[in-house]
């Protein structure tokens, strides 16, 4: 099953090597300088310490670097990987050894990061329940999803996650579908209502008729989904690994040069010596923990550092609609009723009835019955079929809702009795198949919704801005034009929301910014995917970074963090490849032997990471960037309630 597969040895092998390793190299070198300068031991007494070191640490290092340059994937690290056998070549055991442990603690690291698209699949896996509560007649037996059939009797017990798509055929209570939505809604249900998989029952017990198979059901397809688009995520090569692919080169071919013109080897030792890319190995992780420390201090958890490398490069922004380009709060505006029909009575057919739906316009209806204090009647049965709206039945009289599109499909003469169309969004409420009144909303946008958009292309150089949504095409195409986008796609499913942005991030690299669950196979899919708030823990296992406030301001800033911090680490590690370059010349010539080579490589390591830090320091550009649009720079929420 699928958590077999993303939890599968090699990879928890691979990580816990390169993690040992660098324990080891930590606690060596520490035993050696103790050794060394707190008893005295003689330095060639306590080289054995490092020798251990070199051989149990840097073997297996050389050994899977030997892998990557047969497969012609020459990296920072392979330099790295040489000089580790320069040092112990030479006898310098000490660099070699911190070689080792620079090395592995940074694949260790890089090992953890990655497996968080993982934890994104384990999150999904674990929500799903083992067993089905399977009754024939009136015995019920607990058995396995994978011997569940469609139309088999399942009951429900009061709090379990529901284990297939179905239709409720006995009991009535109510279902916590968040996971779906990303909205915080507990949805209504009695018979005729459908389930989805995955969903929480509440207080009350139901029995359901499976209308899936649990492998075809919404929760499995997600997880579907899911899967493949991290097998099909885009990779990209690290700043480090391109810088180092012609530094290693250059810096070998320059020692070859040196050895060949003095013919003496200690050239080619000294060269390797002061070429070991330590602005690389160092200056820009330094960099992105620097830009990790200063986003979690603006409500910014960066959950993958090598999307600080790729964010700023983003061409493409693709955003979900409710919930980010909105306050995901649609409210209803006007109630247009037919002659003999009161506002009251539609309101409250309607809200009897759409307390069973799970689509957001329902939860405004409620709320206007609330608000009103208007009783709601029961409701005898109801049922909720794709593309035919919502019906039920209260007291003998059928009550249906439905959108303008599906009235004029299947009623076309009951089209000139509705009112002219308004941009935003609506929905018709029919009474016995009489037109009886229609419902107009607005799921009003962020306040900086439409300057965060327009901000885009002059600041961040945006070429494409698109808006992706799985509602209704009135909705959507009236929030594009209230905020600016004119490029959108509307009433599409997790599946394709993944095509859509994985066709995207093959043109140019593509940030995707959502907040339900149901988006979080299009963030695996993207370049870069930025989640909002807190609302799903899948959702957030599979962003790249999460913005706890909800705000668009925020996800400005960590574009703005994303691009210092490229700036400042290519500085640090171009800066230091660059007069790296200048002693290897000088080694080269034989006026700089492998000792001072050494210690001139250790200054400018120094001043290449102390360039790297400057990331963790407050900047302006940021909160002037956005003066200028007006935006406050505050860090507390801006969400109306």
């Amino acid at each position: 099953m699928l958590r077999d597969v993303t939890n599968s040895l090699p990879h928890r092998w691979h990580y816990a090597k390169e993690f040992w390793i660098s324990v080891l190299a930590l606690a060596g070198l520490i035993a050696y300088l103790i050794s060394k300068y707190a008893f005295s031991v003689v330095a060639p007494n306590a080289a054995w310490i490092l020798l251990i070191i070199l051989i149990i640490g840097g073997v297996p290092l050389i050994a899977d670097l030997m892998k990557r340059a047969v497969a012609r994937e020459f990296g920072s690290d392979l330099l790295a990987g040489i000089s580790i056998i320069t040092s112990a070549i030479i006898g310098e055991y000490l660099a070699g050894c911190i070689i080792v442990l620079m090395l592995s603690g940074g694949a260790a690291l890089e090992q953890y990061v990655t497996r968080r698209a993982s934890g994104a699949l384990n999150a999904l896996a674990r929500r799903m329940p083992s067993i089905a509560h399977r009754r024939i007649g009136l015995e019920i037996t607990d058995i396995g999803l994978d011997e569940l059939q469609i139309d088999d009797v399942v009951v429900l017990f009061p709090h379990e996650i529901c284990p297939v798509d179905g239709i409720v055929i006995e009991g009535s209570g109510t279902m916590d579908e968040s996971y779906l939505t990303g909205e915080p809604y507990v949805i209504s249900k009695t018979v005729g209502a459908a389930v989805l998989s995955g969903a929480v029952n509440g207080n009350a017990g139901l029995t359901i008729s499976a209308t899936a198979l649990p492998r075809d059901s919404r929760y499995m397809r997600i997880m579907q989904v899911m899967r493949e688009a991290e097998m099909n995520r885009p990779r990209f090569r690290r700043v480090a690994d391109r810088l180092g692919a012609w530094y290693t080169v250059l810096a070998i071919a320059i020692a070859l040069c040196g050895w060949a013109a003095g013919g003496d080897v200690t050239r080619f030792l000294a060269v390797l010596v002061i070429a070991t890319p330590c602005p690389l190995l160092l200056a820009i992780p330094i960099a992105i923990v620097g830009a990790i420390s200063i986003s979690a201090g603006r409500g910014i958890i960066v959950k993958n550092p090598a999307m600080l490398e790729r964010i700023s490069l983003c061409r493409t922004m693709i955003f979900d609609k409710t919930g980010t380009l909105t306050y995901g709060k649609p409210s209803l505006t006007t109630v247009l009723c037919a002659p003999g029909i009161s506002s009251t009575a539609a309101i409250q057919m309607a809200a009897s009835v759409e307390r069973y739906s799970r689509h957001p316009l329902a939860q405004s209806i409620l709320e206007r019955a609330e608000q009103e204090k208007i009783a709601l009647a029961p409701v005898e049965e109801v049922g909720e079929k794709p593309g035919h709206g919502l019906t039920a039945r209260i007291a003998g009289v059928v009550v249906h809702i439905t959108g303008r599109n599906q009235l004029a499909t299947k009623r076309p003469e009951l089209t000139p009795l509705l009112p002219p169309t308004e941009a935003g969004m609506e929905c018709i409420l029919l009474i016995n198949d009489d037109y009886a009144a229609t419902f107009r909303f607005r799921d009003v946008p962020r306040a900086e919704s439409r300057s965060f958009i327009h901000h885009l292309v002059p600041k961040h150089n945006v070429q494409r801005i698109m808006l992706v949504s799985g509602d209704r095409e009135a909705e959507v195409r009236y929030l594009g034009n209230e905020v600016g986008i004119s490029e959108i796609r509307f009433g599409k499913s997790p599946e394709e929301k993944v095509a859509i942005v994985r066709e995207e991030a093959s043109r140019a690299p593509t940030l995707f910014v959502g907040d339900g669950i149901n988006d979080a196979p299009a963030m695996q899919a993207a370049t870069v995917g930025v989640a909002f708030g807190k609302n799903s823990d899948i959702t957030a296992e599979a962003a790249d970074a999460v913005v706890m406030e909800s705000s668009l301001q925020k996800v400005d800033e960590l574009i703005h963090i994303g691009r210092r911090m490229r700036r400042i680490a290519l500085q640090s590690a171009v800066g230091g490849m660059a007069m790296s370059m200048v002693g290897m010349l000088v080694a080269a010539a034989g006026y700089l032997p492998p000792v001072a080579g050494a210690i001139a490589q250790e200054a400018i390591d120094v001043a290449a990471v102390f360039n790297a830090v400057r990331v963790a320091l407050p900047s302006r550009d940021v909160h002037s960037d956005q003066a200028s649009l007006g935006w406050s720079t505050s860090t507390k929420p801006r969400d109306r309630e």
